[in-house]
């Protein structure tokens, strides 16, 4: 099996990978959907989100890579790091789930995503700024789709409310992990490589709150839990996860097809 690279932890870095990672793990985690949609077009619809999520990845990975000293490409940084050198935030890594679960945690992502982009798109990196530009219609993409499932689960029949609600209160307790603030936003904010992911914070709430409200859904009251992935310490279910997806590139070192 091939050995894992070695990383140095700049905030830099540190702040590609955050943004690298989601998009990364949620397009692992919409990609288990392909063959189970509970309709043939989400079925694609799903598989399409994937993919574009893992074209962000890429783009990401590969201007992170630039960063190091050593200058890793995106299959490394993809598929030879260590679950701790992971800076996703714990709520993409979370188990697939239902399909009220699947919407309701795209729409939160493609929200974030979508604000961190309108901004990242102001960057002082180019690079960043061009990968920025076309990721924000992808993400407004993402963000629609989530919203008119969530608001069609959540405003139908008792069953897919009662899982509408029950997927939110799932997901809620991660939420705050999103928007902690810590050195490498602040180095990123600095420097003009992008916001503070609390500086999206207001407008997230807003726009996540009115797709709730026309849904008839409740956010749950505030946790005192904090999860950790941004900072690389993961829940149990990332290391199955990222066993299925390095396997093929630990086992046959730079394969490809």
């Amino acid at each position: 099996m091939t050995a894992s690279i070695q990383l140095h932890h700049t905030p830099q870095l540190q702040y590609l990978l955050r943004l690298g990672d989601t998009c990364l793990i949620l397009g692992q985690r919409l990609g288990e959907w392909t063959g189970h949609g509970p309709v043939l077009e989400e079925d694609i619809a799903l598989a399409n989100m994937a993919l574009d999520l893992i074209g962000q990845a890429r783009a990401l990975l590969t201007r992170a890579g630039q960063t190091e000293g050593r200058a890793f490409d995106e299959d490394q940084l993809a598929f030879l790091r260590d679950e701790r050198d992971y800076r996703n935030p714990t709520l993409v890594e979370l188990p697939r789930g239902d399909f009220a679960f699947t919407v309701q945690r795209n729409l939160l992502v493609a929200t974030l995503l979508k604000l961190l982009w309108q901004k990242l798109a102001e960057s002082s990196d180019a690079e960043l700024a061009a990968i920025a530009g076309k990721a924000v219609k992808e993400a407004r993409y993402h963000q629609q789709h989530a919203a008119d499932w969530v608001v069609r689960l959540g405003d139908g029949t008792d069953e897919s409310r009662r899982r509408s609600q029950a997927a939110l209160a799932q997901l809620w307790r991660y939420v705050p992990e999103l928007f902690e603030a810590d050195a490498v936003d602040e180095a990123a904010a600095a420097t003009g490589l992008g916001p503070r992911w609390a500086d999206v914070q207001a407008d997230w709430q807003a726009e996540v709150g009115a797709v709730l409200a026309e849904a008839g859904l409740t956010p749950p009251a505030a946790s005192a839990f904090r999860s950790t992935g941004k900072r690389g310490v993961h829940s149990e279910h990332m290391g199955p996860m990222l066993a299925e997806l390095q396997q093929l590139q630990r086992s046959y070192p730079g394969g490809v097809w």
